[in-house]
């Protein structure tokens, strides 16, 4: 009996044609398919929905990456081309398992240089942190369904799966589809003004851009964008001067001063001699008009400063009773009482917020870039007049790699951490005391006569809250009363570490008779992102219990508040800052009130107590004014609804927070500060 010339050699029966038709389509679509499916997942995972402007790029974009890898797996016979599928299942999930894991650690997404700066502290200082995420229930359902394609290929793939080498012609036609895929994604961006900015690199950051265009791409363009030069820096030309319903803020001058003829706070910068990647930046810089000195202005000229980047710290640990050094130094003085330390790149983008003013635009590399240049922080402008002083952090001093960056921001004694001297004043147990950091380094500066000018970054506020916690443990007793579930209990025993050591200091600066003659200047790094085990906006339950109101967006989740103080203002009145103010406006009001020579349009934020417009904005476009709120899902918000928003306005705010963020991606790119400041303010 002659063989059935129908069948194909290797004897398999071909099936019904719909069944051969049905996977002949499941091969060609696995990766497309399995892209979106892990987008979707991954926004509801980190952001608790997609972003639905964002929606159609990210259909578009992961169809046509999915698309590009379809052709890759395709070229090899069908054997090597299942193990190739099998394999890319499983590898393209790393990367949204990786950053899921960070978002949930750090609530914020890291780009590529802000995991390779602080890989190796992740690994040592917080690999018992993630082994608790990873392993709990909502991580585990998470990696679950991360994974389901490969577990579900690995069933069924290889039986199901044609795999089909392509051939000359479907080839062509793949690649077409890729085409045609990015093409659409492309033009849907192209519609959208912020999504085309987001997209070409001039407003690019790396949250943003996962937002709206997805994981993939935004890891895209991260790779595309990271450690570039010269990315086009296209300031919009607005209105310098403020509408008429925007007034400066209402303050009172301190009594028993002399009449102050007010100038402006600016300098003679050579604008005009920068050239190439600088004349952007200058001729921007040269469009802005300076803020006017005031009354406030030298009101601290002299006196020593000590500046604290408190790890979690919020408003809402200040207490008369739990807390009551906090509370004298945030009620006596100035009060301000609208203000916000935005979230980005962990710690380290807290610090380059507090200490330069600038956004970090560059992620986990910002601290290392702008101190590789000439820096502007208040180090610059106090060590020259003869300011002795340095900067200490009590954890271990290569994170972040702070043993070289803080080396050079311009302290006379240089930075000291846990391996680098610290471990002489402070027991080496996470998280270390902030107590033990300032008994072993203030006295020395206590007994000079010189002015001094110190920093210190705590951690004794530093996540994961439960009792096992080593700040926890020394304060539970201290909070086992307070109405709050146990998780932000253990918070705010973190925190009492601070203020304990804000007791010592300020003690300690009486005593020595320096209280009238120092100021203390206190600021977060980033909201306590470890309340809440997973924490997309709208869904942080800890977090809102804590603040006493749901967090839905970014300016609600970073609200914090700005500690300034100083022993010569407790016997005058509290002067309120109510306007919205951040923690860009920390140097430019530090340098008015230290009387020192700065130039007001270098800086990104305003003196608080000058004429500039009051501005909150984030690297996610979302901004605050006296007028308003406004969000990219929600638009603007106005204060109340009897004020009169000018015609244009928000035009107008938009394009001037774009300049702002621009301008902190250019200083960024290149030493500008240098070309501008270093022959007028020579380096320490």
């Amino acid at each position: 009996m002659k063989p059935d010339s129908s069948l194909p050699a290797d004897g398999t029966h071909p099936g019904p044609k719909k069944l051969t038709r049905w996977r002949s389509v499941f091969s060609h679509l696995i990766f497309p398919l399995v892209l979106f499916y892990w987008e979707i997942l991954f926004a509801f995972g980190v952001n608790g929905r997609p972003e639905p402007a964002g929606i159609v790029h990210i259909l578009l974009f992961s169809l046509s990456a999915g698309a590009a890898v379809q052709i890759l797996v395709s070229l090899f016979p069908a054997k090597v081309n299942r193990i190739l599928r099998q394999i890319f299942l499983i590898l393209l999930a790393v990367p949204y398992g990786v950053e899921y894991f960070v978002f949930r650690q750090f609530k914020v997404l890291y780009d590529i240089s802000t995991i390779i700066n602080g890989a190796g502290g992740v690994v040592t200082g917080f690999m018992g942190d993630a082994m608790l995420l990873i392993t709990s229930p909502t991580g585990i359902l998470f990696l679950v369904l991360l994974l389901l394609p490969a577990l579900l290929y690995a069933i069924l793939g290889f039986r199901l799966d044609k795999a089909p080498r392509l051939r000359l012609r479907p080839l062509l036609c793949w690649l077409g589809v890729v085409l045609v895929l990015f093409a659409l994604g492309w033009g849907s961006v192209r519609l959208s003004s912020f999504a085309w900015n987001l997209y070409s690199g001039e407003a690019y950051n790396f949250e943003s851009a996962v937002q709206y265009f997805g994981l993939l791409t935004g890891l895209r363009l991260d790779i595309r964008y990271i450690g570039s030069k010269n990315q086009p820096l296209e300031f919009e030309v607005v209105v310098t001067e403020p509408p008429e319903t925007t007034a400066a803020p209402e303050v009172t001058e301190p009594q028993e001063m002399e009449p102050v003829v007010y100038g402006k706070n600016e300098l003679p910068l050579p604008l005009d001699s920068c050239k190439g990647e600088r004349k952007n930046l200058a001729d921007y810089v040269g469009s802005l008009t300076p803020s006017s000195k005031n009354a406030y202005t030298g009101l601290f000229a002299g006196k020593n400063l000590i500046l604290f980047t408190a790890e979690a710290f919020t408003a809402e640990v200040i207490d008369p009773e739990l807390t009551p050094t906090l509370y004298r130094l945030a009620n006596s003085g100035f009060q301000f009482t609208d203000y916000y330390q935005p979230t980005s790149a962990g710690t380290t983008g807290g610090e380059v917020l507090n200490l330069f003013g600038l956004l970090p635009t560059e992620g986990g590399s910002s601290m290392a870039i702008l101190t590789s240049h000439y820096v502007m922080d208040m180090a610059t402008f106090l060590t020259p007049l003869g300011y002795t002083g340095g900067a200490f952090h009590n954890n271990d001093c290569t994170f972040y790699n702070r043993h070289v960056t803080h080396n050079r921001l311009g302290y006379p004694d240089g930075f000291m951490g846990m391996g680098s001297g610290m471990e002489e004043f402070v027991v080496n147990h996470f998280p270390q005391s902030d107590l033990e950091m300032l008994q072993g380094t203030l006295p020395k500066y206590l007994e000079q006569d010189k002015p001094f000018n110190l920093y210190y970054m705590t951690v004794s506020g530093h996540s994961v809250y439960y009792w096992y916690n080593s700040s926890a443990k020394l304060h539970q007793e201290e909070v086992a009363d307070l109405d709050y579930p146990e998780k932000i209990q253990v918070y705010l025993a973190c925190q009492l570490e601070l203020e304990y050591a804000l007791r010592y200091t300020v003690e300690a600066l009486e005593a020595a008779g320096k209280a009238d003659d120092t100021v203390i200047c206190i600021s977060a790094d980033h909201f306590p992102y470890g309340l809440d085990d997973s924490a997309p906006l709208g869904y942080m339950p800890m977090l809102s219990k804590l603040y006493g109101y749901p967090v839905n967006t970014r300016l609600e989740r970073d609200h914090s508040r700005l500690i300034l103080w100083s022993g010569c203002l407790e016997d005058q009145e509290p002067v309120e800052i109510s306007s919205p103010t951040s923690s860009m406006d920390i140097l430019p009001t530090l340098c008015n009130l230290f009387g020192v020579d700065f130039d007001s349009r270098l800086m990104v934020g305003r003196d608080v107590f000058s004429d500039a417009e009051p501005l909150v904005f984030n690297l996610s476009y979302d901004w605050k004014t006296e007028l308003g709120t406004y969000t990219r899902a929600d638009g603007f918000t106005p204060a109340s609804p009897d004020i009169q928003v000018p015609e244009g306005y928000v035009d107008r705010i938009n394009a001037v927070v774009k300049n702002k963020i621009l301008y902190c991606r250019g200083v960024h790119q290149c030493d500008f500060f240098g070309t501008v400041l270093k022959d007028l303010i020579p380096s320490a």
